[in-house]
């Protein structure tokens, strides 16, 4: 693994939103970037695989790699000291391998996770309704999908909330918490 993936980003504060797929991570982080000016790291896992698509091809095991090092690099371009709102971040990418690829292993990128993870995470819920847009494809594993994204925050001890409800409950949530963050640090 090359050592870009040790690199953290430059951000003096970095919030994810992590969950399995459609669970309006993408519409909260461009809601919470708007609302606090901060910069919107996209999903670089979404544009990889669209890029993909176009060629007919399917996202493979061995693209988790070069995710990581994408999403990585998507952080480290960020302006220095600004709030990075991530759509996702490495620990999504690793989440996303054991559900995909259950035979996937990288201690490196385990190794890696733990050098690049975030001061809070908001842990996106499965009661938004599920709508095909050509990359996703797992409505009938939310649960189960839900249950490992969870686990992985656990299993890697960081800090997250749960967001459940509607668009604009769960923004108002995260502000909360924002600010509640943003008091201490």
């Amino acid at each position: 693994m090359e050592k870009n993936l040790e690199k953290q980003s430059n951000s003096s504060i970095k919030i994810v939103i992590f969950g399995p797929e459609s669970t309006g991570k993408t519409t909260l982080a461009k809601q919470l970037a708007a609302h606090y000016n901060a910069t919107f790291v996209p999903e670089y896992s979404r544009i990889l695989a669209e890029e993909k698509q176009q060629k007919g091809e399917k996202l493979t095991s061995e693209d988790v790699i070069p995710i990581a090092k994408g999403q990585l690099r998507l952080e480290c371009q960020a302006p220095k000291n600004t709030m990075l709102i991530c759509d996702t971040d490495i620990l999504e990418t690793l989440t996303y391998a054991r559900i995909y690829y259950p035979e996937f292993k990288s201690e490196t990128l385990k190794k890696y996770v733990a050098k690049n993870t975030a001061n809070l995470y908001f842990l996106t819920y499965i009661d938004t309704p599920w709508e095909a847009d050509g990359i996703r494809d797992l409505p009938h594993k939310r649960e189960e999908a839900f249950l490992q994204f969870q686990q992985t925050l656990k299993t890697y001890n960081q800090p997250y909330v749960l967001l459940k409800g509607n668009e604009q409950t769960r923004l108002q949530t995260a502000i909360t918490h924002i600010n509640k963050l943003l008091e201490v640090h």
